[in-house]
């Protein structure tokens, strides 16, 4: 059963593979300070604790890279504000990436900046414009979609090759040939979760609780409500919330209680997740939780009780729990530098580093070239080459900038992320 499963889930996913994802959360935090610079072989000083940079920067060392002028790597992340569990995740996972790479004296290396964009279009903009100003000849995009949405425009007009790590709406990619993805595209996401519920029978009566006013939220429902019909799922409660709204699910819960719902699917982000799960809680109903890659980062919440998330399942591309040689050096790394186990976002944007190194390569391009000349080479490059990362194994790209990859079932226990196939 779980061979078939996974062969079903890498043939949904191949059609365009998201939490990733995008937020369109609309805090905006203020917080700010000077940039700051530090060796290739040094963590960035950006974590969702401090939430005090505006941008952060890593500066290839002569000692590990002799004569070799790296490629300048930029991208713009929530470092601040209520999505910087996201961007600060991103921005630490592309660092470690940067280091490895330069620290092995290759060819290859690379410079890396972020820039905050507080999870704002406007600020993103302004972001990619000092990036740009930079000389940013390669870019990770943005982290939450709206921003990236705004930014991928900016990128096409340019001619700067950008692949995004978590920004997983269509509305991203479409149209500009010069943007792809790591992450899965959010109408996969709903594809796949239907599948998943069905195949392993993890409930008879669904009920979603969705954000309508968010594109990540509301483009994997639609997606999910159509898999669902041809699945033969029943859908007994279909209920919204918006950004303004989000502190109350009673109306939504007790609806799908009143409906029988055993099983309640949230294609959404950890924050309001962790309020349902705990209004829930405190209802006495106890149907089984089903999320998506959004819901990754709701053990790290601060605040949060973790026991109420005991059993609740998500898709997700990586699996910090794995053993294989790969993700355990990562996440060892990574729990080292930063204190805490790294997320899916974290694992995505390693990737994306490491996916440009083997484009670039493959592309025999030198760190002289214009941020226009390396574009083009980049956008011929990838949908030609095979990739295996933290996140996923034989990825591709097709001419649309979407990924082919299969996604993982998780059940979070004991407050830890179990793989379920």
């Amino acid at each position: 059963m779980k061979k078939a499963l996974s062969f079903v889930l890498t043939a949904v996913m191949c059609a365009g593979l998201l939490a990733g994802c995008g937020s369109t959360a609309s805090d905006n935090g203020s917080a700010a300070a000077p940039e700051s610079t530090a060796a290739a072989e040094a963590s960035s000083e950006v974590t969702a604790e401090t939430g005090d940079a505006s941008s952060t920067e890593t500066t290839a060392d002569t000692a590990s890279t002799g004569s070799v002028t790296p490629f300048k790597l930029g991208g713009t992340a929530p470092l601040t504000g209520s999505a910087a569990i996201y961007g600060n995740a991103v921005a630490n996972g592309a660092q470690i990436a940067v280091d490895e790479i330069n620290a092995e004296g290759g060819p290859i290396q690379f410079e890396l900046k972020y820039e905050d964009d507080e999870n704002d279009p406007e600020k993103a903009v302004s972001a990619y414009n000092a990036l740009k100003d930079w000389g940013m000849q390669l870019s990770l995009g943005s982290v939450t979609t709206k921003p990236c949405e705004a930014v991928a425009t900016e990128h096409y007009a340019d001619r700067i090759f950008g692949l995004t790590p978590s920004a997983s709406s269509t509305a991203v990619t479409e149209g500009k040939d010069n943007f792809f993805q790591i992450c899965f595209a959010d109408p996969n996401q709903g594809i796949a979760s239907a599948d998943y519920i069905a195949d392993q029978q993890l409930g008879t009566k669904i009920a979603v609780i969705y954000r309508n006013d968010d594109v990540y939220s509301s483009g994997i429902y639609e997606k999910f409500q159509e898999e669902a019909d041809v699945k033969g799922l029943e859908i007994v409660s279909a209920t919204t919330f918006t950004d303004a709204s989000s502190n109350d699910f009673s109306v939504q819960l007790t609806e799908a209680r009143d409906a029988g719902a055993d099983l309640i699917f949230l294609p959404i982000y950890y924050q309001p997740a962790s309020l349902i799960l705990k209004q829930a809680s405190d209802m006495g109903y106890a149907p089984k939780f089903f999320g998506v890659d959004g819901m990754d980062g709701i053990l790290t919440l601060e605040g949060f009780d973790t026991s109420l998330a005991e059993g609740v399942m998500l898709l997700t591309p990586f699996n910090a729990d794995a053993t294989d040689e790969k993700t355990v050096n990562f996440v060892t790394k990574y729990e080292d530098l930063y204190g805490e186990v790294p997320n899916q976002f974290a694992a995505d944007a390693y990737d994306c580093v490491y996916a440009y190194k083997q484009a670039l390569e493959t592309a025999n391009a030198t760190s002289d070239m214009s941020a226009q000349e390396l574009c083009e080479l980049m956008v011929a490059t990838f949908p030609t080459i095979t990739f295996d990362g933290l996140t996923g194994e034989g990825m591709t790209w097709d001419s649309t900038g979407a990924v082919s990859k299969a996604p993982k079932g998780m059940v979070i226990e004991n407050g830890a992320y179990v793989g379920m196939d």
